[in-house]
């Protein structure tokens, strides 16, 4: 079955595959102070509990992208990450109406995330899209100058 979403700018999003690993990690290291390292994506992707979506262009130049886990009927939001260039464009939005389009498929019927509490614009696009916070993991996120961030756990539910 053929998967393929539209998303801004002229980008559509698509199922990720194993070639895309190094470029997932790039993305990523971009935009988290421990980026994953490149084998650790193509583990990811291997992996058929892992379903992995890119937004990108006609060319396959990945804008972004969203990692997921499904287990039973829970999936969580293992990372998701937009290139500096295209964030605030609606591609984080575009790759999570891939996610949910796409577990309606599956037996997920709740989500979860972890969000730095202080990603302000993350936690209030998750909110939009039905997220509430549940609970808090305090030191859950390592920073640069060797302090911890505070996540905070949200879910929703699929439907």
């Amino acid at each position: 079955m053929l998967k393929f979403w539209m998303a801004p700018g002229g980008l559509h999003v698509e199922p990720a595959e194993i070639g895309d690993a190094a470029e997932l990690a790039r993305i990523h290291a971009l935009s988290f102070y421990r980026g994953w390292p490149s084998p650790e994506f193509e583990s990811f992707l291997a992996d058929p509990a892992c379903p992995a979506f890119v937004a990108c262009d006609a060319r396959r130049r990945i804008a972004g992208f969203a990692l997921i886990r499904i287990a039973a009927d829970e999936a969580e939001l293992l990372t998701i990450a937009v290139d500096p260039k295209w964030r605030g464009k609606g591609v984080g939005r575009a790759l999570l109406d891939a996610v949910f389009a796409d577990l309606m498929l599956s037996p997920a019927r709740r989500m979860f995330l972890e969000v730095d509490e202080q990603n302000n614009p993350a936690i209030k696009l998750y909110e939009k899209l039905g997220f509430a916070a549940i609970s808090k993991r305090k030191g859950y996120y390592p920073r640069p100058d060797g302090s911890a961030a505070t996540a905070l756990v949200m879910a929703r539910d699929l439907g």
